[in-house]
């Protein structure tokens, strides 16, 4: 079986990349496969960098498992958010590197970090499940609410607006944008940051922090287990 997700652990920074197809598709095997990154990761007590490849962090959930039935995609749905719940409480910092599209689950990805950073150009950032005939899963109203800012919550979840890498900062998907040259320094100079920080101190403001939002989760996962989309 291919590897879907490659690991590089280097001075204390674990980069995640994904690498499945032209779109990045986020199916079963790429989501254990991030979560045995994770762990290696954790173990290593690392800063996690997740990116994907050049125009593309993720369009999304797999199509093929999606369509299959609803059932098998409810699994893949609330296998995708228990993965978002754990990055949002990593015991380290979480860092998502987009060089480009990030649609759907690549979005919700997004919202799931610690800190974004976009590369500029011509690619869209969003969640367009209601444009392409899916109601939005529980969890992902819960973290979307809880993440992007009030004003694009609506326009996001309700009707599904794209926006640009710049005006994804706006909404709360990304926190940094920067050109393409200086998008893998910037990365590093940041994750290398994080690494300076007091990780019981981070880890316990972090749970403090999303102690609501991570509750709020917690329940909408269950709540989707019985779900439709």
């Amino acid at each position: 079986m291919t590897d879907l997700v490659a690991i590089q652990i280097e001075k204390k920074v674990a980069t995640i990349t994904i690498q499945n197809g032209k779109v990045n598709a986020i199916s079963h095997q790429v989501i254990d496969e991030m979560n045995n990154a994770l762990d290696q990761a954790e173990q290593a007590e690392a800063v996690v960098v997740i990116t994907g490849k050049q125009g593309m962090l993720s369009g999304g959930y797999d199509l093929n498992v999606m369509r299959e039935s609803m059932s098998v995609a409810m699994q893949l749905v609330e296998k995708g958010s228990t993965l978002s719940r754990r990055l949002l409480s990593f015991p380290f910092p979480v860092l998502v590197a987009c060089p480009g599209h990030a649609v759907a689950k690549g979005a919700f990805l997004l919202l799931s970090a610690d800190y974004r950073i976009g590369v500029e150009g011509n690619f869209k950032i969003g969640l367009n499940e209601v444009a392409i005939g899916m109601s939005m899963h529980d969890a992902g109203v819960e973290l979307a609410r809880g993440r992007l800012a009030p004003v694009f919550f609506n326009r996001s979840v309700i009707l599904a607006e794209m926006v640009s890498p710049q005006d994804a900062i706006t909404a709360g998907f990304l926190d940094k944008v920067v050109s393409e040259s200086e998008f893998l320094p910037t990365v590093a100079f940041v994750a290398q940051a994080m690494t300076k920080l007091d990780m019981k101190a981070h880890y316990n403001t972090k749970l403090k922090a999303r102690a609501g939002l991570l509750q709020r989760l917690d329940a909408a996962i269950e709540k989707d287990k019985g779900g439709s989309l």
